[in-house]
């Protein structure tokens, strides 16, 4: 069991460790959070979808936008696609599961907002169909996936390939990211005063 341990710390600093010197998703990051700023400032929003675990990264992400971060400061716009079961039953038995994001953006889309989509491989098929839906209608499209970027890079304005083919580091990268975007959305929108 020690051994285990041990090797998942390993591997773990060793997937952040390439993330930590790789200078274009750093630039990536902040050209991320500039592209959210944009839509926040135009009264727009942000839109979120993932399956799984990747559907959890979804509402916390959102929750931490509406809620907040590090301090007190007024909600921002942000929608978790995974969270209603009423819509997603809906979608899912009127249309099927692929759709069950893509039918939210063309409701709740509008042209500037931002859409964010997790998934690890990259090549889930709701999630595809929600970036196809978003890019139609204006969307920014910002993906998180594992390093291959799968079918969903290639939609994505940008994307966040996680360094690894292992769906836990991958995990791991998508939260860390995640975290700093909503920690830098949050500064940007209201900074914090200075103490």
């Amino acid at each position: 069991m020690k051994q285990f341990i041990e090797a998942e710390f390993s591997k773990t600093l060793a997937n952040f460790n390439r993330m930590a010197v790789d200078e274009g998703l750093k630039e990536s990051i902040a050209r991320v959070v500039e592209m959210c700023l944009a839509s926040l400032r135009a009264d727009g929003k942000i839109l979120f979808a993932g399956n799984g675990g990747s559907a959890a990264d979804a509402q916390h992400w959102a929750g931490e936008l509406v809620s907040r971060f590090y301090y007190d400061r007024p909600g921002l716009p942000a929608i978790a696609l995974t969270t209603d079961t009423s819509i997603l039953t809906a979608i899912g038995n009127d249309y099927g599961y692929d759709y069950t994001f893509a039918r939210q953006v063309e409701a709740l889309g509008r042209r500037g907002d931002v859409l964010v989509v997790i998934s690890t491989s990259g090549n889930s098929p709701n999630i595809l169909r929600a970036a196809q839906a978003a890019k139609d209608r204006g969307l920014s499209v910002i993906g998180f996936t594992g390093q291959s970027g799968g079918k969903l890079a290639p939609l994505s304005d940008l994307c966040f390939c996680i360094p690894s083919d292992e769906t836990p580091r991958i995990q791991e990268g998508h939260e860390f990211i995640g975290h700093l975007l909503c920690a830098l959305i949050e500064e940007g929108m209201y900074p914090r005063a200075a103490d």
